[in-house]
Parts: structure tokens; sequence; C-alpha cells
């Protein structure tokens, strides 16, 4: 990694060499040994959807600028609560805007780095193996395609994902038909958990997921105004001392990260 730095610097190196009287090898060295000392860690708190996405995001960054990147995935409601008891994070990324504003309403977020970087839809998924058919519209027959059988969601009081759900069945008139048959789970990777492993026949999940999981296959896509937009924002926290935080958030929202979130189904905000 840090090779790659240092190339970028080459043209100062006979500069300084002639400067200080030594050898370019030596100040070299002495580059590596300073950019060394001032390698950071960040820890980033990340809504459970983003794993494949922001790890790749995580090592391309560490990469560049030799600072380590730890992540911790969890639904944003769950992170969100760490947040305010305590915990140690740089950085959070959550899946919906209200967890954002529970950190900023209790001043929990550094002032002037809440963006808004990114965006996702949301899907209805069956096992792969499945033939079942359904087309999502007012009304859609989803309680008789489930049959006695369960639907897979995270837990729409408190997860993102959840009350995405919850939100578009309700305005296409389905929710209070499927509302006693939800298998709530604890984010949304465990609802995609149960429909990939056959456990559910049909489950709500973020495009993203779905393109994650090959034990799973979309059945149809909710319409964009069934449902509030999926935004995903990002916040240093206030606590953090980390001098890597700001440069992690710049790179996210960077034309170097676009490729990589939109390879993994997501859309920038910006």
């Amino acid at each position: 990694m840090l090779p790659l730095v240092f190339a970028r610097q080459a043209g100062v190196l006979d500069d300084a060499a002639k400067r200080i009287g030594v050898g370019r090898a030596a100040v070299v060295l002495a580059m590596l040994f300073a950019t060394h000392a001032i390698a950071a860690e960040v820890l980033v708190f990340g809504a459970a959807s983003l794993k494949e996405a922001l790890d790749e995001q995580a090592r391309r960054f560490a990469d560049s600028s030799g600072d380590t990147v730890t992540l911790s995935y969890a639904a944003s409601s769950a992170l969100a609560r760490q947040v305010v008891n305590g915990a140690p994070a740089d950085f959070f990324i959550s899946a919906d805007r209200d967890w954002m504003d529970y950190l900023d309403e209790r001043r929990l977020l550094r002032p002037n780095t809440r963006i808004e970087l990114l965006r996702n839809a949301l899907v209805l998924i069956a096992p792969a193996k499945s033939q079942a058919k359904l087309v999502i519209g007012p009304g859609f027959p989803l309680a008789a395609a489930l049959g006695r059988e369960r639907l897979a969601m995270a837990d729409p009081d408190s997860v993102p994902a959840g009350k995405y759900a919850r939100d578009a069945l309700a305005h296409l008139g389905v929710w209070p038909s499927v509302e006693p048959r939800i298998a709530r789970t604890e984010n949304v990777r465990a609802a995609l958990a149960l429909v990939s492993r056959g456990e559910a026949p049909f489950g709500i999940v973020y495009a993203t997921d779905a393109k994650a999981d090959k034990g799973v296959r979309v059945v149809d896509t909710f319409p964009a105004d069934s449902h509030p937009a999926i935004v995903y924002p990002a916040a240093i926290v206030a606590a953090s001392a980390s001098p890597a935080a700001k440069p992690l958030l710049d790179y996210l929202q960077s034309a170097a990260a676009r490729p990589v979130w939109e390879r993994y189904g997501f859309h920038m905000a910006r």
C-alpha cells in the first residue's frame, strides 16, 4: 500500500534530496516512516444492507490511504442506539433518514458532515427455485400466495427495510391481510436468509440484497411512489477523533467510488 503513496510523490524526492544533502533512498525511507506514523484507524457503523459494497469501498480506501477501516454491520436502529449508549463509532451510514435524525437531534453528529450518500429500491423476493409469480400493484394477492406460510421482512416497527416494506404494503392496500403473517427479523439480511434457505416463500428486501444472494430471485419491484425514498445518509460521529473519518467521507462520495456502488446495485444520491 505505502509504495503507491510514494510513487505519487516521486516528483518531489530528488528536490528534497538535493536540499538536505542525502540520497533519494534516504528520503524515501524518511517519508515511509513519517507516513506510517500518521496512519489512522476509523470505525464505521453501517446498515446491514451495505455489507458487500462497503467492504470493497473500505478495502480500496485503506489501500490508497494506508489507514485502517473497521466495519460493524447491523440494523440502522441497533447501530444508532449503540452510538447513543457511547459506542466508539467514528462514522455512521444509516439505511434511512429517521435514524440519522435520531442522532442529529441528540447532537451526536459532527456539524456539517451529514450527507445523503446512496439510494436503493425495494423488491419482493422468492427462493431461486420457486416458480411463484406476482405482479405488485394495488390489492395484489400476496396473502393468498403465502398460503399458510409467512412473509419474511425486517421488523417494521424499527428497522428501515421493514418500515419501507410496511409503508409500501399499506399504500397498496394489502398490509392488513399480511400483517399477521409476517416473520419479523432483526435486520434485512436475516429476512434475506430466511428466503434464501427456503424457510419463507416470499420476503421483502432491498434490490441490492437480492443481487448479493444467488439463493433468491426478484419476483417484482415495488413502485417507487409506494414508499418514502430509500436514502442512505452518512455522517461523522461527534465524538470521533479519527483523522481518517473526513477523508473516508470524501472518498465514499467521490467519482472513484461510484462504479463500486453501482456494481452492487446502489445509486449515488448526488
